[in-house]
């Protein structure tokens, strides 16, 4: 009878203990490459001085360093909606840059709806305030790396909880992300520059959080013809010159030229 209650001990300890510790050390030895990448800070925080075209889109206004803008293959969408949440800026050099607004609370309500997570449960994973701020949230995620787990004090909860860190941290930052992922701060806005353009000359992308949602721009440099290719000053210029479109202007088209 002891050795049963023995064998019995054993088994539960390797349920509960064991086998959370050899699943921490698989999940971190076979995780993707991009989990070991942490936000830094951006090497290059000029600004392009070069004359700009200030844009009104989606209800955003921004400067872009480049005249050679293509109006009339300029997309919106979504085609059936009078306000647009998405534009696709394509310039005369090959340089294609994607524009979209996002919605307050997007990635915990990604969570509440589709994954059936609720809020608080949310914070216990991602941390305080990531139910309620894309920012903390996407902060927490791109902070967490393999070298985070805690293997030898894991236990159930702590295992789930690094487990799934570990799996968004796979999933949510995208390809440019594998070159570097950059902190970037302009007046209200705050967020995560996915790409390094001396590593990566294909393209970055920006997303930037503030109280009422955000807006994220994708640049698309594959074929972009300038000798130069895409500067982080260029992105630098159009990150510090957004703001929201203010009532009256057009929020669908270029508003003018400024120096």
């Amino acid at each position: 009878m002891g050795a049963i209650v023995i064998a019995l001990v054993l088994i539960i300890a390797s349920v509960f203990y064991l086998a959370p510790v050899a699943l921490s050390f698989y999940a971190a030895r076979k995780a993707v490459p991009v989990t070991k990448v942490v936000p830094k800070e951006l090497p290059d925080r000029t600004i392009s001085q070069a004359k700009t075209v200030r844009l009104s889109y989606i209800g955003y206004d921004f400067e872009v360093p480049w005249n050679d803008l293509d109006e009339s293959k300029t997309l919106l969408s979504p085609k059936d909606k009078s306000a647009k949440t998405r534009a696709v800026l394509v310039f005369r050099s090959g340089l294609r840059v994607m524009v979209t607004s996002l919605r307050p609370r997007a990635s915990a309500e990604l969570w509440e709806t589709e994954l059936k997570v609720p809020a608080q449960n949310i914070e216990a994973i991602f941390g305080p305030g990531s139910s309620t701020s894309d920012y903390i949230f996407t902060r927490s995620v791109y902070s967490f790396t393999p070298d985070d787990m805690h293997h030898w004090s894991v236990t159930p909860p702590v295992y789930a909880r690094e487990t799934v860190l570990l799996i968004a941290k796979s999933l949510m930052p995208s390809r440019p992300a594998q070159s570097g992922i950059f902190n970037v701060q302009a007046g209200d806005y705050r967020g995560f520059q996915q790409g390094s353009l001396n590593l990566d000359p294909e393209g970055a992308i920006v997303t930037l959080f503030d109280n009422d949602g955000g807006v994220e721009f994708v640049f698309d440099a594959v074929h972009y013809t300038n000798p130069t290719g895409l500067t982080q000053p260029e992105i630098n210029r159009i990150v510090h010159t957004l703001r929201k479109a203010q009532y009256g202007e057009s929020s669908n088209s270029s508003t003018g030229k400024s120096s």
